[in-house]
């Protein structure tokens, strides 16, 4: 299963899962199971680092984010993986609108594996201080969590039945 992890510049809340995911996969035994990456669906940050904070918030819970540049999302992105999941509706539709008619990835947002939150937004926390960070890391636990039990209990198929 290889998924991608969508946010807004791909600085802060797409790092951040994609980065949780592959440590909680290994910590579940998933690892050789699943695959990740991270992008945005603006260009306003290509190029940059990940923000500091977000690297700092998931250091203090043992989570190292990569050294890596933000990029943005690509049309190949839509057949490479098999699930694009967005942090928020609005990237849900800025991806929908992107996508290929040809895409074969499924698309969703992260919190729908979450849904005892009652939430469907990761909001932004770039914002915000330190607490925005925490806040944010919560939520995007709390998603990848729900979808590793997805894949390891076969409730999300691995296969790529097209969109969603």
């Amino acid at each position: 299963m290889k998924v991608l992890f969508v946010c807004t510049g791909n600085i802060c809340r797409s790092p951040t899962a994609e980065r949780l995911f592959l440590h909680r996969a290994a910590e579940l035994g998933l690892d050789g199971r699943v695959a990740a990456d991270s992008a945005g669906v603006s260009d306003e940050e290509q190029g940059n680092p990940i923000d500091r904070r977000a690297v700092a918030e998931a250091a203090r819970r043992g989570v190292t984010l990569p050294d890596r540049r933000a990029r943005r999302i690509t049309r190949a992105d839509f057949q490479a993986f098999d699930l694009v999941l967005g942090m928020t509706t609005v990237h849900l539709s800025r991806m929908e609108a992107a996508a290929p008619a040809d895409a074969t990835a499924r698309t969703g947002l992260l919190l729908d594996y979450a849904p005892a939150l009652g939430l469907r937004d990761v909001p932004d926390p770039w914002y915000g201080g330190r607490d925005a960070f925490v806040h944010a890391f919560d939520l995007i636990e709390a998603g990848v969590d729900g979808l590793l039990k997805a894949i390891a209990t076969g409730a999300l198929s691995t296969g790529r039945e097209g969109r969603a």
